[in-house]
């Protein structure tokens, strides 16, 4: 008697040509937009930006409003009203922070990175991926938020004498600032998230840069902290501010401007962020 022996056949997936599929960086970006959507904190933190800005910016006007204008002792500096949007981001930030980290060490906690990693074998385009779009979402809620804000105050700053006026080029670059700010607080927070891989130190890591050590930095009576304290992150802040209450926070150290201070933003973003790639890339999942 003899038995048929049946070799098991090869299952090969292929793509339309017939080759093997390829995970394309459109892709690797379409696939984190759609992973920050499908989580709950990403609508709540937004929703909080955006409420948490104009809310803020509303009582701010509301209080330029009651005192009489630019005159009063709202909180506005030499008749800048635009310094109230600037306030009130401050205020709303930290929504922004949490969504940064948030983007990243979720998947540390629950295991994802290695599903993410084993599709994009090589680390960083995934961790491009998702940069991107944090980017895109944080700079548009940003946006949102500017929009919304000018349409709240604008009946309250009539006729106070603290109107805004659109074609300044300090309101156009507060208006601007605005949402590149966020952008860059956001990815600031990003990349301490990959660097950390816990929500909670890199949560801390950033309010401490962003609102603790630039006040103790400032009170300590050194010349070490003086010249230095100008160039923590929080001297992004500058570029949603105007020229008088840039001139009115500078302290003892170096004088940066609006743009110079954002630059300092930006240059702890990108080394932050190199250093989490090169562990990204040196690091087990």
């Amino acid at each position: 008697m003899s038995t048929a022996t049946v070799a098991p056949s090869t299952v090969t997936t292929t793509g339309a040509a017939g080759t093997a599929p390829h995970l394309s960086f459109p892709r690797l970006v379409r696939s984190e937009w759609i992973k920050l959507w499908t989580v709950r904190s990403t609508v709540w933190t937004i929703a909080l930006t955006v409420i948490g800005i104009v809310g803020i910016s509303a009582l701010f006007a509301l209080a330029v409003q009651q005192s009489g204008g630019s005159g009063g002792d709202g909180p506005v500096v030499d008749g800048g009203a635009v310094d109230i949007f600037g306030f009130s981001t401050s205020f709303a930030q930290i929504a922004v922070v949490v969504l940064g980290i948030l983007t990243i060490t979720g998947e540390y906690t629950t295991g994802m990175i290695r599903t993410t990693l084993t599709a994009a074998p090589t680390r960083l385009p995934a961790l491009w991926a998702k940069a991107i779009v944090l980017t895109g979402v944080v700079f548009v809620t940003g946006v949102i938020s500017m929009a919304l804000s000018y349409l709240a105050t604008l009946p309250l700053l009539s006729g106070t004498g603290a109107e805004l006026d659109l074609g300044d080029p300090v309101t156009q670059r507060v208006f601007l600032g605005v949402p590149l700010y966020l952008t860059g607080i956001a990815l600031l927070a990003f990349a301490l998230g990959a660097l950390l891989r816990h929500s909670a130190a890199a949560l801390a890591t950033v309010l401490g840069l962003l609102l603790v050590i630039l006040p103790v930095w400032t009170a300590l009576p050194w010349k070490f902290f003086y010249n230095t304290s100008p160039f923590l992150p929080s001297s992004g802040q500058k570029i949603m501010q105007s020229d008088a209450m840039i001139e009115m926070s500078q302290g003892l150290g170096p004088h940066l401007g609006a743009w110079q201070g954002y630059a300092v933003l930006l240059a702890w973003v990108v080394v932050v962020l190199a250093t989490a790639a090169v562990l990204l890339r040196r690091r087990n999942a």
